[in-house]
């Protein structure tokens, strides 16, 4: 038989990192206690109206520059239908016809058979970007058998980032979402951090043979974890591929990811299609945009945005970050991806460097190999870290300097885990580790590299 062919394409919703919703004045937090950050337009008591927000717009055209997407200048909402406890108006505020920013392009590297040092990168189609609205939440309280409306969430703005089927697993699927992930935070457009529901992925998923048309796709909603959206697509390409070999057909139908199963479970059919009754968005007008030549003379510049001018302040994205880290510093490709996939490592990375005599490519050595180690054991943060980069700039300083051996420096490396705000020359003298001529000798040329002196 011929082998079956996977195909995977995303829609993922990013929240936009903004201190107020979309259309509305009210605050932006999370974890707000339930229903406090609800205005009456969120409510959609009648005779609200909605103001569109500023940063949010330009929050994504940024996002559409940095993925090399055609900004319209010319973008409009439209009404999608659909009744829902959390939904108050009855329906969303979207951009279904002519959205903020079209056809762009997203490359991201990933692991051949898991070794970092064989590394290809790929490029997934952006079909578009726009913007709209987020519903509500809803809490389920099966003890009471009853259902809870919390709208806190309800008109914060979203950035929908939908992707072609251009993927063909898990692990693909996961590399772009991170890399869109490090992008996002990046520009500071979204924070999007998955765990508080501020980037959320909808996976489409079918198989069919060589030569053959597309097979019927499934869409696992929801998934809220780099590494729950790799199994999550790998589990539904192979069962649908035993369901097609068994004689089965393939049903076109909304799944969730049980990630305590591992596993896809049905949530709803799609038999028919879904009629969300799109319209035009009566109450707002066409987003309009301008470049430096379409800008009119005389506009005032608070009232409308500029892409070039957007387009200018745009930061290194991640991908130039890792060329310089390699560039500058010497280090291996597959060492730069590391230090930006781990949030803040690369400016740790690089205030070590700058404090210490140690070259770059040993100091990468002890923040891979001990210090990231470490803090993954113990589930810590870069800026959890008990040992700062100033104390492994001094500690790497007494080992560059052979007043300390290797081994040594692992012994004091371990006091510093214990966050006692002992420096490393401190430990080293209460830990009596003779290691040169004599202990008078060894304190001169720790204090020397301490002093930032030369002591041959």
């Amino acid at each position: 038989l011929a082998p079956w062919i996977p195909v995977v394409g995303l829609e993922i919703h990013a929240q936009i990192s903004s201190n107020s919703k979309l259309f509305s004045g009210s605050q932006v937090q999370f974890a707000a206690p339930p229903n406090s950050l609800v205005s009456f337009f969120d409510a959609s008591l009648p005779g609200t109206l909605p103001v569109l927000n500023r940063r949010c717009v330009e929050a994504a055209v940024m996002t559409g520059l940095a993925l090399n997407c055609s900004i319209n200048k010319k973008s409009l909402f439209d009404r999608k239908h659909y009744f829902y406890a959390d939904l108050p108006a009855g329906y969303q505020i979207t951009q279904q016809r002519v959205p903020i920013a079209v056809n762009g392009s997203l490359s991201y590297s990933l692991c051949i058979d898991n070794k970092m040092s064989q590394m290809v990168t790929k490029t997934v189609r952006i079909k578009q970007i726009q913007l709209e609205q987020d519903s509500g939440k809803s809490l389920h309280d099966d003890t009471r058998s009853q259902t809870l409306v919390d709208l806190n969430r309800a008109g914060v703005g979203l950035m929908e980032v939908v992707m072609e089927p251009d993927m063909c697993c898990g692990e693909e699927a996961a590399a772009a979402v991170r890399e869109l992930q490090l992008i996002l935070q990046t520009l500071g457009s979204s924070q999007a951090v998955m765990a508080e529901g501020q980037l959320r992925v909808d996976a489409n998923v079918s198989v069919h043979h060589p030569g053959e048309p597309y097979g019927v796709r499934t869409e696992v909603k929801n998934i809220n974890s780099m590494r729950f959206l790799a199994k999550a697509v790998d589990y539904e390409i192979q069962r649908q591929i035993e369901e097609l070999e068994n004689g089965g057909t393939i049903l076109n139908e909304t799944r969730a990811f049980d990630s305590k199963l591992g596993c896809t479970v049905p949530m709803r059919d799609k038999e028919g299609k879904q009629d969300y009754r799109f319209m035009p968005e009566p109450n707002l007008p066409p987003l309009i945009l301008y470049d430096a030549k379409s800008l009119p003379a005389n506009m005032n510049h608070q009232q409308v945005i500029n892409i070039d001018w957007i387009h200018e302040r745009l930061p290194d994205l991640p991908s130039v970050k890792r060329e310089k880290l390699v560039e500058q510093y010497g280090i291996l490709p597959e060492h730069s991806f590391t230090l930006l996939n781990e949030d803040g490592l690369a400016e740790f990375f690089e205030t070590v460097v700058k404090q210490t005599q140690m070259k770059p490519k040993k100091v990468i050595g002890w923040i891979l190999n001990d210090l990231l180690s470490y803090l993954k054991q113990h589930s810590l943060t870069v800026k959890e870290s008990p040992v700062s980069s100033f104390l492994l700039a001094d500690l790497l300083n007494l080992l560059e300097k052979k007043a300390i051996s290797s081994t040594a420096a692992k012994q004091v490396l371990v006091e510093l885990w214990k966050g006692e705000g002992k420096t490393p020359l401190e430990i080293v003298k209460e830990q009596k580790l003779e290691l040169l001529q004599d202990q008078k000798e060894l304190e001169q040329i720790c204090q020397a590299v301490i002093d930032g002196q030369e002591n041959e």
